[in-house]
């Protein structure tokens, strides 16, 4: 079981809010909308999706690391370095 397991259809209601923020995007950008203004749901959209990353993020520490954890140190250690891994690709986007 994943760590976002109990939480499964807020996430999906979620990510179908940010899908509507994108097809929002879409239909701007098809009515030819100021950039600007296309600019700034771009930003609510990005955070929207660093917000809902961060999350799952926390989820996958409270759960799956920590269960690691307890199951041995090397695996512990292993999903430790996962979580990084991926906050090293949150950091860079």
């Amino acid at each position: 079981m994943h760590g976002y397991s109990n939480a499964r259809e807020a996430h999906l209601r979620r990510l179908r809010r940010i899908e509507g923020q994108i097809r929002g995007l879409q239909r701007m950008v098809d009515d030819d909308v100021y950039c600007i203004d296309v600019l700034t749901q771009v930003s609510a959209a990005t955070r929207a999706l660093q917000s809902f990353a961060l999350e799952l993020l926390e989820e996958h520490m409270a759960g799956c690391v920590v269960d690691a954890a307890r199951e041995s140190p090397e695996e512990g250690a292993a999903k430790v370095k996962e979580a990084a891994d991926a906050i090293a690709r949150l950091v860079k986007s």
